[in-house]
């Protein structure tokens, strides 16, 4: 490919919106340009990125023994009311009505509409195992679009699903998916991590997520010294034995909040640190309201309370149902004189006169002890963890890193056969619902995440295996007549090699040409100048190390 028959619109200067180094360093090389917030043109050199990427996955998955199918983008609404997800997006879908006056919604995944398919085709366990993928473009309308291809309203994903008969099945398809995604990073030239998951909306029992450290990143993975590893959303903690202080206040007293609701509030206006005070927070625990009780510079964690309570479904509750509750409105709970069971994190027992909400209108209240003022149902570990605490060891200390997720396995199990309608006929002609597996991989991710670890301040440092050129053939005085022969003739030699070939033929300055190769980050670069071509030879430099070379033409392809 020639740079002037191609469009690679090189700038300058960093983009101001550009945050992340990854989204800099696309737009400045033109691999991408925006079209709206969220919305991005994949270019040649990024196009071509992606397709290096692609085809690695491909042959991953097909040695895994998956087969690739394409699947519709454009899904009937019904089909994600019958899974009961509809409402479970939320606003992050995109959804719309037809001229018929139909709905559908643009897919952001396709757990459902992969196993209306399958339930459709198989009959027996003798269909069974399938593992069926796909590589397509999803949507979402993300709320807030940031760090270029990083977090987006359309996106480009690989889906895998599993249909097994038995557990033992699923357990075999799962671990093949995971060496593959081992081998799948590990060709692209990415550091990662495997970490355990929450399942969040895909639901089923197990997930791992593969993630890259980033600082771009929206998670945040907790890890020890003792080799600890999980994601911030189910990572757990020691119990760090608090022993609750003496309290100094005689008793408990209410005191007037106005308009006073929030932790950051109270603490402003009465100097109070948010890590004394109590923060109450209503949930409906199986249609019945219970709280759960957290200093106040932590959150609670659902999941984790969820558990200690022994629901099956818990959810915040709404201004109404807090009302009912604690007699007041949002803002004013608390734990003295509460009457539904509530939940209390370990840390509540380690802090005395603590600032609570008064279960008052406009009242919060001070010098409240746990123990002698209220006593909680139980107590447990239900906030999300946070750098310091107490691993799960008892010994060392956790430390949380913000990263990025590439990819992300799942054990489905029945969630979806069952809602959706994949059964088959077992052996003794029982019917039973397919157990199913999930695992995604999001393509455009990696070629970010692949910036983010591979370049300097030059620019991008491209692993061999997904760079857009293996070589680029590079010009120092474009109008010298013998230069310009030379390079031509090695650029038809290389590409009748079968070399990935980029010949910058651009009449242009040296040190922009240098720029802009270091820039877009090709492994090898071959220069081609007057002074080294009077001794039969050319520059090679590679982009990874900066080692440069002078190569006798005439061994140049062999040395390459």
């Amino acid at each position: 490919m020639r740079w002037t028959q191609t469009l690679i619109p090189s700038l300058r200067n960093i983009p101001k919106d550009a945050e992340a180094i990854s989204h800099q360093l696309a737009l400045r090389a033109g691999l991408i340009r925006q079209l709206s917030s969220g919305v991005y043109s994949y270019l040649p050199l990024g196009f071509r990125t992606l397709l290096k990427i692609i085809g690695i996955i491909r042959e991953e998955m097909n040695r895994a023994g998956a087969s690739e199918v394409l699947l519709p983008a454009l899904h009937p609404a019904e089909i994600w009311k019958k899974s009961g997800r509809y409402e479970t997006l939320g606003d992050d879908k995109i959804a719309f009505k037809n001229r018929a006056g139909h709905e559908f919604v643009l897919g952001p995944t396709h757990e459902e509409i992969i196993t209306d398919l399958v339930g459709n085709s198989i009959k027996s366990f003798r269909d069974l195992p399938l593992n069926l993928f796909q590589i397509q473009n999803k949507f979402r309308d993300e709320a807030r679009p940031r760090f270029g291809v990083i977090r987006t309203k359309e996106f480009i994903m690989k889906d895998a699903y599993s249909f097994d008969v038995d557990e033992k099945g699923l357990d075999a398809n799962y671990q093949k998916m995971y060496d593959a995604y081992q081998r799948i990073f590990t060709r692209c030239g990415l550091k990662f991590q495997v970490v355990n998951a929450d399942t969040g909306m895909m639901g089923g029992k197990m997930s791992q997520e593969f993630m890259v450290i980033c600082p771009y990143g929206e998670d945040r993975v907790a890890s020890s010294e003792d080799g600890y590893l999980a994601s911030q959303d189910i990572a757990t903690r020691g119990n760090p034995d608090l022993k609750t202080p003496a309290p100094q206040a005689p008793a408990p007293e209410l005191f007037d909040t106005p308009n006073l609701r929030t932790i950051e509030e109270i603490s402003h206006r009465y100097k109070v640190k948010p890590s004394h005070m109590i923060k109450t927070l209503i949930f409906m625990a199986d249609g019945k309201a219970v709280a759960a009780l957290v200093t106040g510079d932590s959150e609670v964690n659902e999941g984790k309370l969820k558990k200690l309570v022994g629901a099956k479904e818990l959810r915040q509750a709404d201004g109404h149902e807090i009302l009912e509750a604690t007699g007041a409105p949002v803002g004013f709970a608390g734990p003295v004189g509460l009457k539904i069971p509530f939940y209390a994190d370990w840390d509540i027992l380690g802090i005395a006169d603590a600032v609570t909400g008064g279960n008052q209108k406009d009242k919060h209240m001070k010098g409240v002890t746990i123990g002698r003022d209220f006593t909680p149902t139980a107590t447990g570990d239900i906030r999300f963890v946070k750098d310091g605490d107490l691993a799960p060891d008892g010994k060392s200390k956790l430390a949380l890193t913000t990263s990025m997720e590439i990819g992300h396995i799942f054990k489905l199990g029945t969630r979806y056969s069952e809602s959706i309608g994949a059964h088959f006929l077992d052996e003794k002609g029982g019917r039973k619902p397919a157990i199913m597996g999930c695992y995604g991989i999001g393509v455009n991710r990696i070629l970010a995440a692949t910036i983010e670890q591979h370049h300097d301040l030059k620019g991008i440092k491209w692993p061999e295996a997904i760079a857009p050129f293996a070589i680029e053939v590079i010009t120092v005085n474009h109008a010298d007549e013998k230069v310009r022969a030379a390079a031509e003739k090695i650029y038809e030699e290389l590409t009748k090699a079968g070399k990935d070939v980029l010949f910058d033929d651009r009449d242009e300055r040296a040190g922009v040409k240098f720029n802009d190769a270091d820039l877009v980050g090709i492994p090898t670069q071959i220069i081609v100048g007057e002074r080294s071509l009077k001794e039969g030879k050319v520059e090679v430099k590679h982009r990874q190390t900066g080692e440069t070379k002078l190569v006798e033409l005439h061994s140049l392809i062999s040395s390459l």
